[in-house]
C-alpha cells in the first residue's frame, strides 16, 4: 500500500499530501457530507482507503497516464475523491459545471479528449448519453447516484461503488501498478484542468501544475494561520478553482475538513450545523444572503424591526472599528454589545457565520455597502483578487487592512505589477502552465518571463501598497464628454438593493449612461404582497408603475452616490428599463458563475439599449428563452423606459 511519500522536502503531490494527512491527521474528520438528512464522516484514513479502491477501479476499466477523467456533479465527497484517485493514475481530473446544458459539456469532454466520465446522478448521465456520439474518445462513464439507473445499457456504464468493488476484487493485480504510478508524480506533473467562464469566447481549458495548486495552497494558508481544525462549507461549483483551491489544495495542505450540504436547498440549514471557520463565498452569495435578511426584517415586528435599524447604525459606525482592533470608546463597545446579544449574535446564527474566523469574497468586485454590512456584524469578511490562471490568489487583504475599496496586498509568492495601459499583471508560483490545445492564446496571455495579463484595470494607492481595481479593461472606457466609464462600480452599487438582483449599465462613447435592470422576485415579490400589488407572472411584476417607482427611486439614490466621485461622477444613470425576463446563463447571457456577457447582451438587447438613446418611453420586443428541458421558446413584451433625476456633481478639490 503507497500510504508512505518520498524523502523529499515537501509532499510533491496530492495523493503524497494525502498520504501525508493518514500519517498526521489520520483520526481526525477529513470529510463529511450531508445525506438524508444525517451527517456522514470519514477520517484522513477512511478516505484514504475509499480515494485509493476508487484509483483501483479506475485502473480495472483502463484508465492510463494522460487520459481526461471528467467529474460532473454536486459536491461530495466521492467526486472530490474520484479526482485524487485519476490523479493517482497519472490521470487528469476535469471537473464540470453539473448545470450546463447538453451542447456546453460537449464542448468541454470533446476539447479535452474525456475518455471516461464520473456522473454524480441519472442527469448527468442522460446529458453524457445526449451528446455521447460526438466525445469520440469515451470508454466508460461511472455514477455516484443509482437512482433512476436500473434500466440503463451498462455494458459501458457502472457505480462508483461498484467500480470501486471491482477494483478492490482485483487489488493483487493492479496494486503494484497504481504504486508506480502514485511514485512518478512530481511538482510538475497536470494536477487539474479547469476552464475558464468563457466571458469573451469559448472556454479554455487552464492546465494547472502539482506546484502551483501546493504551492499556492501553503502560501495562502500560512497568510491566514489556516490549520487542520478549520471547517469549510465545500458548495460552489467543482468546476470554479475557487472551490477547487479551497475544497482540494488547501483542505490536503492543512488537513482542515471538508462538508458538502445536502443540496442548495438545505445549505442554510447545514450551514448553520456545521459552524464552518473559513468560509468563502462570490458576491451574489451574499447578496442573496443580505437580501433574504432585508425581506424578513420588512415582514418583522414593529419592536423587532427598530431594534434591528437601531443596532445597526450602530454596527456601521463602530463595528468595523472594533473587529479590527482599533481604538472605541468604552460607550460605544457596550451599546455595540448589546447589539451582539440582541441583533448580530442571532443574525449570524441564522446565516451559519457564528464561528467564521476569515471569509472571503471574489469572482467580482462587491458592493461596498454589502461588504460593510457584514464586516459591521463582526464577521471578518475580506477580498481577494484572483484567477484561474493564477491558482486564484493574486491578491489578499491582510487583517486590520481590511477596505472596500481596495483587494489588498500581493499574496505571498506573488508579484504584481501595473502596465503602461494601466492593466494589471502578475507572475507567481501558481501561475498556470497553459491553455490547453491553445498556444496562440498561452503566448498573448502569459510572456516568456511568466507576466501574465489579468485583462483588469487598476493601481496601486501610493500611500497603503494596495491593489485598486477599477473594472475589466475592456470594459473600461470614456464617454462622448472624454470622462471615465466604468460600469461595474455602478451595477454593484445598484446591485446592494435587495429589490435589484442584477443591471447593466451602458455608456461607452455615448453622452450618458442608461442601464437594464433585474429586479429581484423573491425581494419585489415578498414587497409586492405586503402593498397589495397583485401579479401573475414576473414580466408582469416588472413592467408595474409602482415596481418602477420604487426602482427609480434606488437609481437616483445611486446617482447621488456617484456625484460624490469626481472622477466617476459622469456615469449617473439617466434612464433605465426593467428587464421582461432575469438573465440567464442557459440563454448566453451570463456565465455560469453569473458574470455578465456583455458583448452578448449587447447584440441580443440592440433594440432596446436603441430606445433607450432615442428618447422613446416604450418599446415593444421578442426575445428567445430557453427553458429548463432545453426546448426553445419566445417571449414577447413591451417594456416601459423610464428617465432618472441626476444628482449636482461635487467639483474636484483644487
Amino acid at each position: 500500500m503507497a500510504d508512505t511519500i518520498p524523502a523529499a522536502a515537501e509532499p510533491q503531490s496530492i495523493p503524497a499530501l494525502l498520504a501525508r494527512n493518514v500519517g498526521r491527521y489520520g483520526g481526525l474528520p477529513a470529510y463529511r457530507e450531508k445525506e438524508f438528512g444525517i451527517w456522514q464522516s470519514w477520517t484522513w484514513a477512511q478516505a484514504n482507503a475509499e480515494i485509493r479502491s476508487i484509483a483501483l477501479g479506475f485502473l480495472s476499466v483502463g484508465v492510463e497516464r494522460g487520459d481526461s477523467v471528467a467529474v460532473i456533479g454536486r459536491n461530495r465527497p466521492r467526486h472530490y475523491w474520484a479526482m485524487i484517485a485519476a490523479q493517482m493514475c497519472g490521470a487528469i481530473p476535469v471537473p464540470l459545471y453539473q448545470d450546463a446544458v447538453a451542447e456546453e459539456m460537449a464542448y468541454v469532454l470533446e476539447h479535452c479528449g474525456a475518455r471516461y466520465v464520473v456522473c454524480g446522478d441519472q442527469e448527468q448521465v442522460d446529458k453524457v448519453i445526449e451528446i455521447g456520439d460526438r466525445v469520440k474518445d469515451l470508454k466508460h462513464v461511472a455514477y455516484t447516484d443509482k437512482r433512476g439507473m436500473r434500466k440503463y445499457d451498462h455494458r459501458h456504464m457502472n457505480s462508483l461503488a461498484d467500480l470501486q468493488a471491482q477494483g478492490v476484487a482485483g487489488h493483487y493485480r493492479y496494486e503494484a501498478e497504481l504504486d508506480t504510478r502514485i511514485s512518478e508524480l512530481t511538482y510538475d506533473t497536470t494536477c487539474v484542468m479547469l476552464y475558464t467562464s468563457g466571458t469573451t469566447g469559448k472556454p479554455k481549458g487552464v492546465v494547472l501544475s502539482n506546484r502551483n495548486i501546493i504551492e499556492t495552497a501553503k502560501n495562502s494558508a500560512a497568510f491566514d494561520k489556516l490549520n487542520a481544525l478549520d471547517e469549510v462549507v465545500a458548495y460552489l461549483p467543482m468546476a470554479w478553482v475557487g472551490d477547487f483551491i479551497f475544497s482540494m489544495g488547501q483542505a490536503l495542505w492543512t488537513g482542515f475538513t471538508v462538508n458538502c450540504p445536502e443540496s442548495a436547498a438545505t445549505m442554510m440549514t447545514d450551514m448553520r450545523e456545521i459552524g464552518p471557520t473559513y468560509f468563502f463565498a462570490p458576491p451574489r452569495v451574499f447578496e442573496g444572503q443580505l437580501t433574504n435578511v432585508m425581506i424578513r426584517m420588512e415582514d418583522s415586528g414593529r419592536v423587532k424591526k427598530w431594534l434591528f435599524d437601531h443596532f445597526m447604525a450602530v454596527a456601521r459606525r463602530v463595528g468595523p472599528s472594533i473587529l479590527d482592533g482599533k481604538p472605541v470608546g468604552a460607550l460605544d463597545r457596550l451599546h455595540y454589545a448589546l447589539g451582539d446579544l440582541f441583533v448580530y449574535g442571532p443574525l449570524k446564527n441564522t446565516l451559519g457565520f457564528s464561528r467564521i474566523r476569515v471569509g472571503y469574497t471574489a469572482g467580482e468586485a462587491i458592493g461596498p455597502e454589502i461588504f460593510e454590512f457584514y464586516r459591521s456584524l463582526g464577521i471578518n469578511l475580506k477580498q481577494l483578487y484572483g484567477q484561474t490562471e493564477a491558482s486564484v490568489f493574486i491578491t489578499q487583504q491582510p487583517d486590520g487592512q481590511v477596505r472596500n475599496d481596495t483587494v489588498g496586498v500581493p499574496s505571498p509568492g506573488v508579484e504584481v505589477k501595473i502596465g503602461d495601459n494601466g492593466e494589471v499583471y502578475y507572475r507567481s508560483p501558481g501561475t498556470f502552465v497553459e491553455y490547453f490545445k491553445n498556444p496562440e492564446s498561452t503566448a498573448s496571455t502569459k510572456d516568456a518571463e511568466g507576466w501574465v495579463a489579468t485583462g483588469d484595470a487598476g493601481y496601486f494607492e501610493p500611500e497603503t501598497g494596495h491593489l485598486r481595481i477599477i473594472d475589466r479593461a475592456k470594459d473600461v472606457g470614456k464617454m462622448a464628454d472624454g470622462r471615465l466609464f466604468a460600469p461595474k462600480y455602478v451595477e454593484n452599487k445598484l446591485k446592494f438593493y435587495p429589490s435589484i438582483l442584477e443591471a447593466v449599465v451602458f455608456g461607452n462613447g455615448r453622452d450618458y449612461c442608461c442601464a437594464f435592470i433585474n429586479i429581484d422576485l423573491t425581494a419585489v415579490g415578498n414587497w409586492a404582497e405586503r402593498n397589495n400589488i397583485a401579479y401573475a407572472s414576473y414580466q408582469e411584476l416588472a413592467g408595474h408603475a409602482k415596481v418602477y417607482e420604487m426602482i427609480r427611486g434606488h437609481v437616483q439614490e445611486v446617482n447621488r452616490s456617484i456625484a460624490a466621485d469626481p472622477i466617476l461622477a459622469g456615469c449617473q444613470i439617466h434612464r433605465f428599463l426593467i428587464l421582461h425576463k432575469e438573465l440567464d446563463a442557459d440563454d448566453g447571457e451570463m456565465t455560469r458563475t453569473r458574470k455578465v456577457r456583455r458583448n452578448i447582451i449587447s447584440e441580443k438587447y440592440a433594440d432596446l439599449i436603441g430606445a433607450l438613446y432615442d428618447g422613446r418611453d416604450s418599446i415593444y420586443t421578442e426575445t428567445e428563452v430557453t427553458y429548463e428541458d432545453g426546448r426553445k421558446g419566445k417571449i414577447t413584451a413591451t417594456l416601459r423606459i423610464a428617465d432618472a433625476e441626476l444628482a449636482p456633481e461635487q467639483r474636484r478639490a483644487a
